[in-house]
């Protein structure tokens, strides 16, 4: 395999931009990591380009991502359109995945001398991510911003449209004791998404039940499911915030003989892989992974380009009801 650029960097500890520089016999570049460059090169036998030399010019060529994690297919289809439309643009694609308060490799890409721009997809701590970007002049772009205010450019879904419909749906098929699971609180979608059931179920003329809590995840709806066969108060409808939750309650409800949607009818949200994947496929609200990736792709090109017409642009985008087989009348000694 030819030996890159990247791998003299990797190899030396030290950036892209750094060995590029050597390469153009730079002054800039400490004598020490010009050395370490140096002897990464006639150790990988590394034979430098055009394209490599061209990177003394101040750009890297690359752009960060940063997130939370790649179990989620939604993420996954946001993080393949975003990789595929700026490589339309010559430009590389570098991850970093910062769980809980490991945020040493996330800190390493928010290096001026490293990336070319940054995207932030599904970012909870916003205000330490944008103060540092701003410090350090990077352009960025958030996907799925979790701040209702927000001072960076931002691409977000309109989650209450989506609770809203989905919610709705399960009262033009005549549900009235429906239930919403909620997402975790740290994130706004959680609660746009319990906002529109609740104005859904207002504009109905019935009760918001109790809202349950849930993470997203298959586990925390299978639990709430079970709880309710338990105590022998199972609703006619559920509305799941996430697709994940959903599939857990259908799990529950399965395992006890509790016919879907002839029983229960279930309502997810993302529209995961496995929302069609599995028996009865899942009713669920589906947000535009490919309009996210480019809407933010183009935001921060134009910031990069110094061309964005407002400094903290945000776009939001609508979601999609997706009707399948998880939902249905209820039975009439059901309602």
């Amino acid at each position: 395999m030819k030996v890159s650029i990247f791998d003299v960097a990797r190899k030396s500890g030290l950036s892209v931009v750094t060995v590029s520089r050597v390469l153009n016999n730079s002054s800039s570049v400490r004598p020490k990591n010009r050395d370490k460059v140096l002897q990464a090169m006639k150790e990988l036998d590394y034979q430098p380009n055009a394209a490599a030399r061209s990177l003394a010019k101040g750009k890297t060529g690359i752009i960060g991502l940063t997130l939370t994690t790649l179990q989620d297919s939604f993420l996954d289809a946001v993080v393949k359109e975003i990789n595929d439309r700026l490589a339309e643009h010559g430009y590389f694609l570098a991850l970093a995945i910062s769980s809980g308060d490991d945020d040493s490799f996330r800190r390493s890409l928010f290096q001026e001398d490293r990336v070319d721009g940054v995207i932030l997809l599904s970012p909870l701590r916003e205000d330490e991510y944008v103060m540092e970007l701003k410090k350090k002049r990077i352009p960025f772009v958030m996907l799925d911003n979790q701040h209702q205010t927000s001072s960076a450019p931002s691409v977000i879904v309109d989650n209450f449209k989506g609770g809203y419909e989905a919610t709705r749906h399960l009262i033009e098929l005549g549900h009235r004791k429906i239930v919403h699971i909620r997402g975790p609180e740290p994130f706004l979608s959680s609660k746009e998404r319990e906002r529109g059931y609740r104005a859904a179920m207002a504009e109905a003329g019935l009760p918001a039940l109790n809202v349950e809590h849930a993470t997203f995840d298959v586990s925390s709806g299978y639990r709430i499911a079970r709880g309710w066969i338990e105590k022998g108060t199972l609703p006619t409808a559920v509305f799941a915030a996430d697709d994940y939750v959903a599939l857990g309650v259908m799990d529950a409800l399965k395992n006890e003989g509790i016919r879907i949607p002839g029983d229960v009818s279930v309502v997810g949200f993302d529209d995961q892989i496995l929302s069609s994947e599995f028996r009865p496929m899942l009713t669920t609200v589906r947000q535009p992974a490919d309009k996210m990736a480019k809407s933010g792709v183009d935001l921060l090109l134009r910031s990069m380009a110094g061309t964005a017409s407002k400094r903290n642009a945000t776009v939001l985008l609508e979601p999609e009801l997706i009707v399948r087989e998880s939902t249905a009348p209820p039975l009439k000694d059901k309602t």
